[in-house]
């Protein structure tokens, strides 16, 4: 690509809390009054398998995340929602923009957990299209990042499955709340792509059959 053909947005790249609808979900910030939901939503010791420590252990646990994710939104280093199921008006999960890089244009879609009964359903699917296409068609992103551990297989299969593209592994990447090294698997789309990996995903989203 020549210079000539780069086209960068004049807007500054900056992710801020935003209330973002779906056909069956809704993404809104992250309150702390939605500590009981969050704890509710999150309480399953199975989704905290590959992510320590466990932040809805208790419901003291879950305020005290909650009250920490705030204060990161308040420093500019992450943009955290809830996900409500639009059908019941109850918090199925949380996900967030994080690893923002303003003069990159880049930005992660992590911290994501969904309830149990909720998994392989449509919540995953809207709930990354509307991310998506929030980072790229209106804060202008040019690539959009998404980890998860290395052995995480299921969370490895969601992400591919929503177009974006296997990078790569990040070996000891980080370290977790019990001592040991995570290996992250990376996972990215770029904005040439998006155009693409919108069409399909509207196309699962049209689907009578909802696969995560």
């Amino acid at each position: 690509m020549t210079t000539a053909q780069v086209k960068i947005s004049p807007l500054p790249f900056e992710p801020m809390p935003v209330c973002l609808q779906g056909p069956d979900i809704t993404l809104r910030p992250l309150a702390i009054t939605d500590v009981e939901g969050f704890y509710q939503a999150g309480k399953d010791p199975v989704l905290w398998q590959w992510v320590l420590p466990n932040q809805c252990q208790s419901l003291a646990t879950a305020r005290a995340w909650i009250e920490h994710s705030l204060e990161q939104q308040t420093l500019g280093n992450h943009v955290p929602f809830v996900i409500v199921d639009n059908r019941s008006g109850h918090i199925v999960g949380s996900t967030r923009y994080c690893s923002i890089r303003r003069e990159d244009r880049n930005v992660e879609i992590g911290f994501t957990f969904i309830k149990p009964e909720f998994q392989r359903s449509y919540v995953n699917t809207q709930a990354k299209y509307l991310l998506l296409r929030h980072a790229f068609e209106q804060l202008g992103a040019i690539r959009v990042e998404l980890r998860t551990h290395e052995k995480n297989h299921q969370s490895r299969t969601a992400i591919a499955r929503i177009g974006a593209s296997f990078e790569g592994i990040l070996r000891n990447n980080r370290i977790l709340a019990d001592g040991s090294y995570r290996n992250s698997a990376m996972f990215s789309v770029i904005e040439e792509e998006w155009p693409a990996c919108k069409a399909a995903l509207e196309q699962k989203m049209a689907a009578t059959t909802y696969v995560k």
